[in-house]
């Protein structure tokens, strides 16, 4: 390349700069997030060595969050609104930190998974995979992706949907307490505060659970403002 093609090159990068591939780097921090929430469902289906995985996907996911705000802060244009993005790596991430979280609490809890910390990741990971579908459609088909936007609103109503049934099942202990103090065994106020105790900490679990959901709806309403401006 001549020295004049080289000048002419560089005035031109600095009246038209290059944009950054936002839409590949948010395509990629979905990609982990979907992979971390369906190793969420396989752990609570029993498969304990998806706990690491999840670990892993965090680490990986926050690397590239710290390399797409470095990128976002350096750059001078932006394909979409600079706020949105910011919003979207923030969101997407905080997802990724919840899988860890209720990983990690469940063992400081000593708890193990049941039917309905199940089903709870089920639709977690359906809400999560609506949102990676919706923003890969924002580069080409960005009008087509409100319907994966109200997926997502979808995902966290029928979360708390059973959310409500999980501790509606939960506090129904009278029966349970009866059985205990009916039978032969020693050690009755022991087994019953340990069943209180027991109910306390999945209630926690479930929780958690819950505000994951919220979390995903929040990441789906990002999705929502960005159709409502591009289309």
């Amino acid at each position: 390349m001549s020295g004049s093609s080289a000048i002419a090159n560089k005035l031109l990068a600095n009246v038209y700069p290059r944009v950054p591939d936002f839409y590949s780097l948010i395509d990629a921090q979905c990609a982990i997030a979907s992979d971390a929430m369906q190793a969420l469902v396989d752990y609570m289906a029993g498969d304990a060595s998806k706990a690491q995985t999840i670990v892993e996907l965090e680490k990986k996911g926050s690397e590239l969050k710290n390399h797409s705000m470095y990128v976002l802060n350096k750059s001078f244009a932006t394909p979409m609104d600079r706020e949105d993005i910011y919003r979207i790596i923030h969101s997407i991430d905080t997802i990724l930190h919840y899988a860890n979280t209720t990983i990690q609490e469940m063992g400081h809890l000593k708890l193990t998974p049941d039917q309905y910390a199940l089903d709870m990741a089920r639709i977690l990971s359906e809400g999560t995979d609506a949102l990676k579908l919706g923003f890969s459609k924002l580069r080409e088909t960005p009008a087509v992706a409100e319907d994966d936007a109200l997926a997502v609103g979808k995902s966290e109503r029928n979360v708390e949907k059973a959310y409500r049934k999980a501790l509606s099942v939960l506090f129904q202990v009278d029966a349970h307490v009866q059985h205990i103090m009916q039978s032969k065994e020693e050690r009755v106020e022991a087994r019953v505060m340990d069943r209180v105790t027991e109910i306390f900490k999945r209630r926690e679990l479930y929780r958690h659970l819950s505000n994951a959901g919220d979390q995903i709806a929040k990441a789906g309403s990002v999705l929502h403002d960005i159709v409502v401006q591009v289309s």
